[in-house]
């Protein structure tokens, strides 16, 4: 998908405190003694920032699960009594990802193709491009020198290439997912995984386990099927370096390796990476507050 802008490594919960970004100063100074916070729901996991004095004073991911708005109330809430601040010091919440709508207590819900440009522009204003895969869609955003969305590419009618993927693949391997990105780099030759349909995917992997192709071979296979699929994506938009990725997979470096190879290009990943949405509508609701 393609258009007008305005309309997994799985991590334990846990409160992550950022150390300032470089790109602090393109928060107003009327702004800067308030505090805000940004809720990313996406279907995977829920994640929450809180801001102030132009820096991300904490961060924290929790599993969605059944309920989006649940999920984006307890992760606000939980980082809020971890950081040891009442709801009422916060003045402005912006809400994004799939359950974005679902944060009926947001001051106001952006999607998240806004709010992953606004973090890692917040991050590393040096970035012109943002790769940004999750648990159910892969995004490629480009960035003016400004930060602004110049133009964007969207894959969210397929699962291939995305976290939901690579969780179905780790299903059918018998291997936890937090293992795929180390055991994919030991590979000697990737195995060949033609389709970027899930279901046949994993058909095909069942196909070679029963062949006997070991398990780091198939890994790293699948990971090259999914950066082909990114890669495609990215080169789209006119991807042009620096480029950043951010979102749950981003803690792949099985993921990060490949696609590197496809593009021809270094990719930065910051720790904040699975957060960097929830960031994104933090500094947002600073700057527009």
């Amino acid at each position: 998908m393609r258009g007008d802008i305005s309309g997994r490594r799985r991590e334990s919960p846990g409160c992550t405190v950022e150390k300032p970004g470089s790109g602090a100063t393109a928060i107003e100074e009327r702004d800067e003694e308030m505090y805000t916070a940004g809720i990313d729901v996406g279907s995977i996991t829920a994640k929450a920032a809180v801001f102030k004095d132009g820096a991300v004073l904490g961060t924290k991911v929790i599993f969605t699960g059944y309920s989006a708005g649940d999920a984006g109330r307890r992760v606000y809430e939980e980082l809020l009594g971890e950081l040891g601040l009442d709801a009422s010091s916060v003045s402005r919440i912006v809400s994004t990802g799939y359950g974005r709508n679902s944060v009926t207590f947001a001051s106001k819900a952006m999607t998240e193709i806004i709010c992953h440009g606004a973090g890692a522009h917040f991050l590393n204003p040096h970035v012109r491009s943002v790769i940004d895969v999750g648990g159910q869609d892969s995004k490629v955003i480009i960035l003016n020198g400004e930060g602004r969305v110049s133009d964007f590419a969207m894959n969210d009618k397929c699962a291939a290439g995305t976290g939901r993927f690579l969780e179905v693949m780790a299903r059918a391997l018998e291997v936890d997912l937090a293992d795929f990105g180390q055991l994919s780099l030991v590979s000697d030759e990737p195995s060949r995984i033609s389709s970027i349909c899930t279901v046949f995917a994993e058909s095909e992997v069942i196909s070679l386990i029963s062949k006997g192709e070991q398990r780091k071979n198939i890994i790293a296979g699948i990971h090259d099927a999914v950066a082909s699929r990114i890669a495609a994506l990215a080169k789209r938009t006119g991807i042009r370096p620096p480029v950043m990725m951010t979102g749950g997979v981003a803690r792949n470096i099985g993921v990060v390796k490949a696609l590197e190879r496809k593009l021809e290009l270094p990719i930065e990943v910051l720790e904040s990476a699975q957060t960097n949405g929830a960031i994104g509508a933090a500094v947002i609701a600073a700057r527009h507050g």
